[in-house]
């Protein structure tokens, strides 16, 4: 009779209406449960029991989660009656039945690690919440509620406990961020990392930043011993705007100008509580602060999606999420990589200054005082004078070239030219015989090449006539032009003999052979002697003083790369098919994870490039300094040489390749490789043995350096593009994902 009764039930919660958002968001939050913790008993994704407490677009529950979430909610009804939400238990309870009869997770099943480590909110509850008495034997229960700092509503959040525990910051308890909204009931709530919800009491921006340095315990520590604190950032979401009076949307004008106007009642409204704002201004990444006193520093960070804050290139819809899944997307990037400070390119080179601050602290003078002094494998401020780099090392209308012509264009034998692969040729007639062209994809590529690199940390020397020096970094003026690619070293003693015409050159970014002198990175000049080649530079810029300064910076990158596609069930352990099959749709299994593997690439990316900063407006004139040159991170060396590595080695596996296949690439782009074969796989032309690979070739796998499948096409299709657009050299490497074509310049 029990069972029927059990059918019974089930058949009327599976049909009973269930609170309205709100008050689901509500039940949940009295009780001290994050999303997690209900996800992780209903066997659901986070993002779903997230969906069902949404304010703007709230899914419904199904079949027996709908059941199990309506008998939870029933219990929490119970305890916490909306008529005396202001009460709360005197001390925890038990588990109510309902909710330990809850679904709980397979035994087998292994939840992605998603949240940043360590769980601030997570551990204080685990550690300081009493213990709650034993459920009934072999009933699976929710984990025990996490503890809420005071709240500004009575009985809506628990009070904090006094201790921390050990391993976190007790300055940071509640994480490196928040995203601020407002819901219907306009009440202000702080959505932070581990499904943490504060209660935000501010009424005025002003006073958002006053509540977020004194009472909600955001920041982040130090990456290094001589390092800084990371600012909290707060992420205000359009109706936070609303709240605080500001736009939801910059104007045109704004938007080229990237701030809002000086005369902005807002920004009135911070200096009168003197506040100061940053010389970039109130724009999509403002920084607000007083100036520091003493080792206390009182800055926030505001990131405003909807100014377009979060660049969908790099961040993808995370400007869209909802406020608790943007805090997550966010707060797994910000523990991984560290707490955004602007655009990926901008935080991948405050992570160089974190790692390798450029001052510290001197040992105590005779009067027992310590000053700042240069910090050893650092970029210091006085380690390179922005106004005297050497004149081939430098972008055009730099001023170390202010004496050139007005018009005048230099050449390879004037300026070094290290850039990323755009190469193509014809397909020969044995290619066109075959059915795929099989675009392949190296991981995290500039990354692998700033692996143990070894690259200048002060001034350059000039030298006339030097011996090349391969553990030497600097520039070098040099003629490659005699080596031949037909018959090059690929071993101690081994030679061998290829066809020359089928590969690009490694000296140029488009595989020209080159016709004469020109400037080099040590990489490059380096590999042309590992290729069997004598050289003898004509002069060079040296640098004495150097260091590996991008491993630490490589390290941790690396590391957010590997953990996140590990939660996406990407491992590095996987065999060769098995990879295949992971990355296949690795994206779909969790969208916001994606989006987190999306912008650790791009601050790789990002931050290289911001080594070499252009001018940005702002009335600059050819010959005058520009804001990025008095930066100790200007470096277009260190930029120039981690390409120059990358470019070499994708060549050196490509030669390693083609000596042992006697297959050569049809298309190359920066980090993609296309090939001709005849199947659609890259196990159809990667040499495999026994699962082992070619040594110093390609391997699958998702390790920086190793290589994933890009796309797949017809050979047809390839004939017929370059035939359409009359371009025998298209380079089919920039199509070969989706085989969409577009902005096609006849390969000129």
């Amino acid at each position: 009779m029990s069972e029927l009764f059990d059918r019974v039930d089930a058949l009327v919660a599976s049909r009973s209406p269930l609170p309205p958002p709100a008050e689901r968001k509500r039940l949940r939050t009295a009780h001290g449960l994050t999303l997690d913790e209900v996800a992780q008993a209903l066997e659901v994704r986070r993002a779903t029991v997230s969906g069902w407490e949404s304010l703007t677009k709230a899914t419904e529950p199904r079949g027996k989660e709908r059941e199990a979430y309506a008998r939870m909610l029933t219990q929490l009804a119970e305890l916490y009656p909306a008529d005396a939400s202001a009460s709360t238990p005197v001390q925890d309870t038990a588990v109510p039945a309902a909710l330990a009869n809850a679904p709980a997770p397979a035994p087998e099943a292994r939840p992605l690690s998603t949240d940043p480590a360590p769980e601030p909110a997570a551990a204080t509850a685990e550690q300081n919440t009493p213990s709650r008495p034993a459920t009934t034997p072999g009933a699976a229960s929710l984990p025990a509620p996490a503890a809420r700092p005071t709240s500004r509503r009575p009985g809506a959040r628990k009070s904090a406990p006094a201790e921390t525990p050990a391993g976190v910051d007790p300055r940071f308890t509640n994480g490196p961020l928040a995203v601020v909204d407002v819901d219907e009931d306009s009440q202000v709530s702080a959505y932070c990392t581990g499904g943490l919800v504060l209660d935000v009491p501010a009424k005025s921006l002003s006073s958002l930043v006053d509540w977020t340095l004194k009472e909600a315990k955001l920041g982040q520590p130090k990456l290094s011993g001589p390092g800084k604190d990371a600012d909290p950032l707060i992420v205000l979401t359009e109706a936070a705007l609303e709240r605080y009076g500001l736009p939801v949307a910059l104007t045109e004008e704004e938007r080229l100008a990237g701030r809002l106007p000086e005369g902005h009642k807002v920004i009135k409204q911070l200096v009168r509580a003197e506040w100061k704002l940053t010389k970039r201004g109130f724009g999509p990444w403002a920084r607000i602060y007083r100036p520091a006193t003493g080792s206390e520093r009182a800055c926030v960070q505001l990131c405003i999606p909807s100014w377009q804050a979060l660049d969908t290139r790099h961040w993808d819809q995370a400007g869209q999420l909802a406020p608790a899944e943007l805090a997550r997307v966010l707060g797994v990037y910000a523990s991984r990589v560290m707490t955004p400070r602007g655009s990926t390119a901008v935080t991948g080179l405050e992570l160089m200054t974190a790692l390798h601050p450029p001052t510290r602290a001197s040992e105590p003078d005779a009067d027992g005082k310590r000053h700042s002094e240069h910090n050893p494998g650092s970029l210091g401020k006085d380690a390179i004078d922005p106004m005297h780099w050497p004149p081939c090392e430098v972008p055009d209308g730099h001023p170390a070239l202010k004496d050139l012509p007005r018009f005048h264009v230099r050449g390879p034998s004037e300026k070094l030219f290290e850039e990323a692969y755009d190469w193509a040729r014809p397909m020969t007639d044995e290619e066109c015989t075959l059915r795929h062209l099989v675009g392949i994809d190296v991981n995290m590529a500039f990354a692998a090449g700033a692996n143990g690199l070894n690259v200048g940390l002060g001034e350059a020397t000039h030298v006339k006539a030097p011996v090349f020096d391969p553990k030497l970094p600097g520039s070098w003026l040099v003629d490659l032009s005699h080596v031949d690619l037909s018959r090059v070293k690929v071993g101690k003693d081994t030679w061998a003999e290829l066809d020359g015409s089928l590969l690009p050159s490694p000296f140029t970014p488009k595989g020209e052979r080159p016709e004469g002198p020109a400037w080099y990175a040590t990489p490059t000049v380096a590999y042309a002697v590992e290729l069997g080649y004598q050289v003898r530079p004509l002069e060079a810029w040296v640098r004495h003083e150097n260091g590996r300064y991008l491993d630490g910076w490589y390290n941790r990158l690396r590391d957010a790369y590997l953990a996140t596609m590990a939660d996406l069930g990407v491992d590095t352990d996987l065999t060769p098919a098995d990879f295949l099959t992971a990355m296949n749709g690795y994206k779909a299994r969790d969208p916001e994870l994606a989006i987190v593997v999306s912008a650790v690439k791009a601050t790789v990316k990002g931050g290289l490039g911001k080594l070499r900063e252009r001018p940005r407006g702002e009335g600059w004139k050819p010959g005058e300094p520009w804001r990025a040159l008095s930066r100790p991170t200007w470096n277009p060396h260190i930029r120039a040489t981690v390409i120059s590595r990358t470019r070499i080695n994708l060549h050196r596996k490509i030669v390693k390749h083609a000596a042992f296949t006697g297959q050569y690439p049809i298309a190359i782009l920066s980090d993609c490789v296309v090939y001709a074969a005849h199947g659609p796989s890259p196990l159809d032309f990667l040499p495999y043995r026994e699962g082992k690979p070619l040594p110093g070739g390609f391997k699958l796998g998702v390790n920086p350096g190793l290589v994933k499948w890009e796309g797949t096409q017809d050979v047809l299709w390839g004939e017929e593009v370059r035939e359409r657009f009359n371009a025998p050299e298209l380079n089919l490497a920039r199509y070969i994902k989706d085989g969409t074509v577009t902005d096609v310049d006849n390969g000129e």
